[in-house]
């Protein structure tokens, strides 16, 4: 190789590394280059990051001052207030709750869970009913549309109950040696509103459940640790025998040993007819027996801080969780049914007698609030002498008679007839025994005997007479209400709404002074119609269609009638005359 090729590819390699060089010097100014401008962006982000810092530390400061400010008001994304007074009382509590499977143990327990989210546990004492364990009993509660509300809300609601398998009438309460350790332990808040509500109940199964009950209840809780109150759900018709009820306790002349040695002695069927006896100025068995029930507890309850709440004929919803619930035909609610499907067509009573109905969810406001006030009641130096009693009842401020009550369901009827009618709607009130027991003759003894009669000849079982046997034996026991007037006094009922704060008087709402009863009516039958006989809106023209053929039908028939009548008058006035 010559050398002038040498330095040829000398001057080559030294012309590489020179560029080489500078694209390496290029190449580090520019990454210096971009790591200054990262590092000036991290300073620009680090000063922001520490003014947000700054202004997220006023923004707290300014929510906590507001928070201050505000009563201590909590607000949940649903819009909740969970820290008003009622609230406060019950947060943090756990609750034992008797009598959840019945209509008013539904309503309460509902309210709890949707407006007290901050409830500890709530207990349900039930037993095994028709084969079915308690855990099958719990599902079926809440499968009922009154929950649908709570479980869009608070969807995850479960886990604060607690199942507690017993027996209210049972010694004890039916309850394991490790349920008892867990409630006495564990427990703060009872409502006991398991009853028999059934009129006509025997007296055996009545003092078993409404007396017996209650008294296994008060020796639990003289085990409890951190009791605040008992509440006893009773009856305003404990003492119905009397013109005037306060709030107060009346003497009995009955007690429960007296009742349990005689239902000890005789078979039922000797109890029933020495019935009229034992029960003297009351009505029935269910009176009665929550009379004694309430004698009893004030006899027994030295200590134990507890309440009685006498609610009127409870009724379906006004508002919450759902207008217009229902879920049972008992009492009152019987007789619209009744008379809403064309089997009931006379009554005994008396139109200008008041008709002493409140709304289920004011019932339940109002017990909430009142087992508050019980409990601060107790509190204080000295307690109470005696149990306080609150009587929640609608007369005082919102007075409805038994004639506006029917024409407010006449109206309603009408627009919301049910499919499952058979007959016209077309109910009589009598004040007259007699008179009633003649229209009960034609409008229900007569068309019964016609019916089973045609059934018969064509091969079916008859079944109108041993339904108008329940209806007679039902009507009888009602018509004492529905004939009577009783004055109530609601005086604490109203001092403690009126010391309720606004706040909860919104939450928990119970002043039957607010009650629009036209309003409430106007979805009353819908209720019947919906969630007593499954029928929905959109079945309402074949139900007005249906409705208005047994109109057209009843009116034949009337005509008939009147015709044979004139026929039958004349007949009998031409062979004396």
């Amino acid at each position: 190789m010559s050398t002038e090729t040498v330095d040829v590819a000398n001057q080559r390699n030294s012309n590489a590394n020179m560029a080489d060089k500078k694209t390496l010097t290029k190449t580090t100014h520019l990454s210096l280059s971009n790591m200054t401008k990262i590092e000036n962006k991290l300073n620009y982000f680090e000063e922001n990051l520490e003014k947000s810092r700054v202004c997220l530390d006023c923004t707290e400061k300014r929510l906590a001052d507001t928070d201050q400010n505000s009563n201590d008001l909590e607000i949940t994304e649903n819009g909740r207030r969970t820290n008003t007074d009622i609230q406060e009382f019950y947060n943090g509590k756990s609750i034992l709750v008797t009598g959840a499977t019945g209509f008013l143990g539904k309503v309460l327990v509902e309210k709890l869970l949707r407006c007290c989210p901050d409830v500890e546990n709530i207990y349900l004492l039930v037993r095994q009913k028709k084969g079915k364990d308690i855990y099958t009993r719990i599902d079926d509660i809440f499968d009922d549309p009154v929950f649908e509300r709570l479980k869009r809300e608070a969807p995850k609601f479960r886990h604060k109950i607690v199942a507690i398998p017993g027996d209210c009438g049972a010694a004890g309460l039916g309850l394991t040696l490790n349920d008892r350790q867990t409630l006495t332990e564990k427990v703060n808040i009872i409502f006991h509103s398991a009853a028999t509500v059934k009129f006509v109940e025997h007296l055996r199964t009545a003092l078993v459940t409404n007396v017996c009950a209650p008294l296994h209840m008060l020796r639990l809780v003289r085990d409890m640790k951190g009791l605040d109150v008992l509440m006893h759900i009773s009856t305003a018709y404990s003492n119905c025998h009397l013109s005037q009820v306060r709030e107060r306790f009346y003497p009995c002349s009955v007690d429960c040993d007296q009742l349990s040695g005689l239902v000890d002695k005789f078979t039922d069927s000797e109890i029933d007819s020495l019935l009229p006896t034992i029960l003297g100025s009351w009505p029935n068995t269910y009176t009665l027996t929550k009379a004694v029930a309430e004698k009893e507890l004030r006899d027994d309850c030295g200590g134990v801080p507890l309440g009685i709440f006498r609610p009127a004929i409870v009724t379906s919803t006004a508002q919450e969780p759902i207008p217009c619930w229902i879920d049972n035909m008992y009492g009152l609610r019987g007789v619209v049914v009744g008379a809403a499907t064309g089997v009931l067509r006379t009554l005994l009573c008396d139109k200008e007698v008041t008709a002493e109905i409140v709304p289920v969810d004011m019932v339940v406001n109002c017990l909430l609030a009142s087992a508050r006030d019980v409990h601060l009641s107790y509190k204080q130096s000295p307690p109470p002498a005696e149990p306080p009693i609150f009587n929640y009842v609608s007369s005082v401020e919102q007075r409805i008679t038994w004639g506006g009550f029917m024409e407010h369901n006449v109206e309603q009827i009408g627009w919301s007839p049910l499919n499952s009618a058979i007959w016209y709607f077309c109910l009589t009130l009598n004040t007259s025994p007699l008179v009633n027991t003649l229209y009960e003759v034609f409008l229900h003894l007569v068309p019964a005997v016609l019916i089973d009669g045609l059934a018969l000849c064509v091969g079916q079982s008859p079944k109108m007479l041993k339904l108008y046997r329940k209806i007679r034996k039902f009507s009888s026991v009602l018509s004492y209400f529905s004939t009577k007037e009783i004055k109530f006094c609601n005086k604490r009922t109203r001092e403690l709404w009126e010391r309720t704060s606004e706040d909860d008087k919104q939450l928990f709402p119970f002043s039957m002074a607010q009650m629009d009863w036209s309003k409430y009516f106007q979805g009353y039958i819908l209720g019947i119609r919906k969630y007593i006989f499954k029928e929905e809106d959109d079945s309402l023209p074949q139900a007005k269609r249906k409705w208005t053929r047994l109109y057209y039908f009843h009116q034949i028939v009337r005509v008939i009638f009147i015709l044979f009548a004139v026929y039958l008058v004349w007949h009998i006035f031409s062979s004396v005359f």
